[in-house]
Order: structure tokens, then sequence, then C-alpha cells
């Protein structure tokens, strides 16, 4: 998988690539944590949880990495699938422990989730900077301030 190297992310600021690193970081352990499930549960996992949302849960082992992989790659893409993958983590997390577990109080689900929540806000906050950095894919709009630096 890459990683956010100075290569890749060159010439944006310091904060942006610390994002990036550490929303790549985030991603492969996601990753991680989904494949442990799936294969430690003998490929059957979540028997509790609606279909669909083991589905989603299932999903998430390819979701995660090639979100990690497009934003490493300093895609747009990549910060549209982050913001996803965990803005729906968070949600899906969010009915597994609040609205299918009958547990009361706090637990390691919940806390999870409240974690996995965190996340997705940060996500959601950041992903305008992290947009502004990114290389697109298609033609590039030039602002009056692109075309004084164009000017030099």
């Amino acid at each position: 998988m890459e990683h956010a190297s100075p290569v890749r992310w060159a010439g944006a600021p310091a904060d942006v690539r610390a994002l990036v690193g550490g929303a790549v970081l985030v991603l492969a352990y996601g990753t991680g944590v989904h494949v442990v499930q799936l294969v430690g549960s003998g490929f059957d996992p979540y028997p509790e949880l609606p279909g669909w949302l083991r589905g989603y849960f299932v999903a998430l082992t390819v979701l995660d990495p090639l979100a990690a992989v497009l934003l490493a790659g300093r895609r747009r893409s990549g910060v549209v699938l982050l913001v996803a993958v965990l803005v729906t983590d968070a949600l899906a997390n969010g009915w597994a422990n609040y609205g299918l577990d009958p547990a009361a109080g706090v637990t390691p689900g919940r806390v999870g989730q409240a974690v996995i929540s965190v996340l997705a806000l940060v996500a959601v906050l950041t992903s305008h900077r992290l947009w502004r950095y990114a290389e697109g894919t298609g033609p590039r709009r030039r602002t009056a301030v692109s075309e004084r630096r164009a000017d030099r």
C-alpha cells in the first residue's frame, strides 16, 4: 500500500501531510480489524446483525484499503471515499450498538463507535483542506490567484 510520502504530497503544507498520514493509518487499522473479524469468524462475521449490516461491514475490507491507497496517491476520490467510509461506518456502528444491542450503559462497542464518530467528524471538517491539495483527474480550474502565480 502506498503511503503519504513527501514525494506524493510534495508542495502540501505539513499539517495536510500529517492529516493524510493519519487518515491512511486509520484506514489501514480499519482494514486490519475487518479482516481479522472476517477470518476469525470463519468468514461468517457478525451473525447477530441483519444481512445488510453484515454486508456493509464486510465491504469495508475492500473500501478501507481502497480509500487509503487513493488518498495516499493524492487523489480527490480518496478524500471523498475517506469521508464516505468514516461517516457511514460511524452510522452503521451507531445502529449496531444503540439500535440493535440491548445492553445498557457503556460497552466496548459503544466506545469504539464514539471513536469512529470523532474520526468521521475530523474527516468531514478537514475534507475541504485535503481536497484543495489533492490532485483531481480532470482539468484544473484556473482562478485569479493561480493566474497571477502563473504570470510570475
